[in-house]
């Protein structure tokens, strides 16, 4: 095998480093001498970086581990071997800075460059990707963390393979020398990375059960290109900058953008649970996972109440316990709601010695301001907390970086709290937070649930001529017609043919997102109410919005990682089997197995409370307090000029928006404006056409 060509460049927060020219230099590894070259430096002004390759001739890695947030790129020429251009794959790893801030690395060979961010959480010293095995035939770049990596370096030491680092993704590429793409059967994390392997020219990327961590791609006339956020993509010179107006579409329909659609023309998502190989000039995606509900009948025998409720706490401390690890200071947000309180409790319990950082956003509007609760929380756990005050002037102020991080319109501004409570966890010097996202699609979280949990047996069935339409619409999209989503689908798509403009809805036909395929009927099939509306919930609210441009997008446009202790695969398979009964009551109590366990853990009050959707300020607010700047955003002439949306109907929101006694409630209405106003910053911040 050929050596491996690797670079790491290490990035200093101060002190000059200079290796002379034909310097001999050793990696710690026996029998290893290396020639080293150039020099590294950084100043007290902006840093700067000159790459250096210790290991350039033997391909071996630092000892140490580490677990590492990250971003990745790269691409393949799908016509043989030229050269890798290094220009680009700088310029694609550069705009993942903000992702890895720490360092950077790379790897090139015939045909195929791979580069990596890297944001040190564990044994910070070390832990450079790219990671190759033993004979450097097996290249890996990974973003995220491999939480059962100690259990399986055991198995794999045992059977002869040799580590050369402690990090926790070396046994990706040990994994794959015996098992190839099954590895994702056997480890559990959240990840998305990618593996050359180098003999049989072929890449192997994948992204998490869930879809904790994103990969994009594109695949144009001579190339594959990959990369962990869209722009990343977008910097290679064959991925032209386009809107896809069926990824318009799904935000406008759905909770949010559903792989593999994105905002962009010809950028796909890779869905959670899906890996892809790309050999000789052919793409193929594979499924290796989903959220698979027992049908009908099929569950397992039920247990009394009091096994699901220990049980499940078992679980989710195992689940924390596991998320805790970091050579860095991990903290928790506090929402002030039940999910963040049980995980911030559970914290408490699995670390009782360390005293740890909590953080919440905190309204100066009464009405949407939860810090009472969140407070009464991080007091019962003598948590470090802080309290960020927000406003809308700060939404406005951060509006327009939220957008270039989220790549995607929005229809809430809570996008711009997330980036601001992120910023105040880097200023607090912790590099990981612990959330609480994922309980409310596996334990029955949202309001419709309830209405899933009423008996509608005998009760009259519409049959009109619209309720007819309707129920095809929902046969098409969901393969059960007696399945309702959020909302009736026909009828919004006269309110979507306002918006858009005259010459986007002359062509509605061809990218409507109600044509298009959008999740697997066979999951829902069969399945008990409660069942589906959560693999509902997964698909169209959780992957690619609430983990993607909410969660993962706005902690690491400020280097902060996010883990979930609620999407452990333990704590996901023990849910699936749940008795529908006890995620929501017939009295239409939300989350009742998760209120049991929280008894004890977290205060009465909080166990009680409704469910208090996090909310914003909305665009009327804006409207209102920021005229000058929505306004420019919403200008007649600058719509018009766009040819997106409709002009004239933008102008009748605008005068309805500012009514006195007008305000848009994310949980009951849709914040139209809001939509063509973020999107116009889309097209600016990413440089996309006008629509003709």
């Amino acid at each position: 095998m050929l050596p491996v060509r690797l670079e790491w460049i290490p990035v200093l927060a101060s002190g000059r480093l200079t290796i002379a020219p034909n310097t001999r230099l050793s990696c710690g590894l026996s029998g290893c001498m290396v020639v080293g070259k150039g020099c590294l430096q950084a100043g007290s002004g902006p840093m700067t970086e000159y790459r250096t390759g210790p290991h350039d001739v033997c391909g071996h890695q630092p000892r140490g581990k580490c677990g590492a947030m990250c971003g990745i790129a790269g691409y393949l020429d799908l016509r043989g071997d030229h050269p890798v251009d290094q220009e680009v794959l700088s310029a694609m790893t550069a705009t993942l800075e903000h992702r890895g801030p720490d360092s950077a690395g790379r790897f090139t060979d015939p045909g195929i460059g791979l580069g990596f961010r890297r944001l040190s959480i564990i044994d910070l010293a070390t832990g450079a990707q790219p990671i190759t095995n033993e004979d450097g035939s097996v290249v890996l770049v990974c973003n995220g963390e491999i939480f059962n990596h100690r259990e399986l370096r055991d198995g794999l030491t045992a059977r002869g393979h040799t580590f050369r680092t402690g990090s926790d993704v070396e046994v990706l590429v040990h994994l794959y020398e015996e098992r190839g793409t099954g590895l994702l059967d056997v480890i559990r994390g959240q990840f998305a990375f990618a593996i050359y392997d180098r003999a049989r020219r072929r890449l192997f990327l994948a992204r998490d059960h869930v879809g904790i961590l994103p990969l994009f791609y594109a695949r144009t006339a001579g190339h594959f290109v990959f990369g962990s956020e869209n722009k990343t993509v977008l910097s290679h010179p064959a991925v032209p900058r386009a809107v896809d107006l069926a990824g318009l579409d799904q935000v406008l329909t759905f909770p949010g953008l559903v792989s593999p659609r994105t905002m962009f023309a010809g950028v796909h998502s890779l869905e959670s649970g899906h890996y892809l190989l790309v050999q000789d000039g052919q793409v193929q995606k594979v499924r290796y996972w989903d959220l698979d509900y027992p049908e009908l009948g099929e569950g397992p025998a039920e247990r009394p109440e009091e096994f699901y409720v220990e049980r499940l706490r078992g679980l989710l401390a195992t689940s924390v316990q596991r998320r805790l690890l970091a050579d860095v200071p991990v903290g928790f947000y506090l929402s002030g709601g039940l999910d963040s309180s049980l995980i911030g409790a559970l914290v408490g319990e699995v670390s009782p010695h360390t005293r740890r950082h909590s953080f919440s956003i905190a309204f100066r509007d009464a009405g949407i301001d939860e810090s009472p609760f969140q407070r009464l929380m991080a007091a019962k756990l003598s948590s470090v907390h802080h309290e960020e005050i927000f406003g809308v002037a700060d939404a406005a102020e951060s509006f327009r970086r939220m957008i270039r991080h989220a790549e995607c319109p929005v229809k809430e501004t809570y996008n711009t709290c997330s980036l601001s409570l992120s910023a105040a966890v880097r200023r607090a010097g912790v590099r990981v937070i612990l959330t609480g996202e994922g309980a409310d699609e596996l334990f029955g979280g949202y309001p419709g649930y309830r209405f899933d949990q009423i008996d509608r047996t005998g009760l009259p069935y519409r049959r009109g001529v619209l309720d007819l339409l309707e129920a095809e619409a929902r046969q098409h999209l969901w393969g059960d017609e007696k399945v309702f989503y959020e909302r009736d689908y026909l009828a919004w798509s006269d309110t979507k043919l306002e918006l858009y403009s005259a010459e986007a809805a002359a062509e509605f036909d061809t990218f409507e997102c109600l044509a298009l395929p959008l999740v697997d009927h066979e999951m829902l099939r069969n399945r008990h109410p409660l069942h589906q509306r959560s693999y509902l919930d997964f698909k169209l609210r959780l992957s690619d919005h609430l983990l993607a441009d909410h969660g993962d997008r706005m902690g690491l446009a400020n280097a902060v990682e996010a883990r979930y202790p609620f999407l452990d695969l333990d704590v996901i398979d023990f849910a699936r089997t749940l008795p529908p009964r006890l995620m929501v009551t017939p009295q239409g109590g939300e989350k009742h197995l998760l209120r049991q366990a929280a008894h004890g853990l977290v205060p009465t009050e909080i166990i009680q409370r409704e469910k208090f959707g996090f909310r914003a300020p909305s665009s009327p607010w804006l409207l209102r307090q920021h005229p000058e700047w929505a306004n420019d955003l919403l200008s007649h002439a600058r719509i018009k000029r766009q040819g997106y949306f409709n002009p004239d109907t933008v102008e009748r929101l605008k005068s309805q928006y500012l009514s006195a006694d007008f305000d848009v409630h994310p949980h009951v209405g849709d914040d139209l404006l809001l939509v063509v106003l973020s999107f116009g910053v889309l097209l600016d911040e990413f440089d996309l056409p006008d629509h003709h």
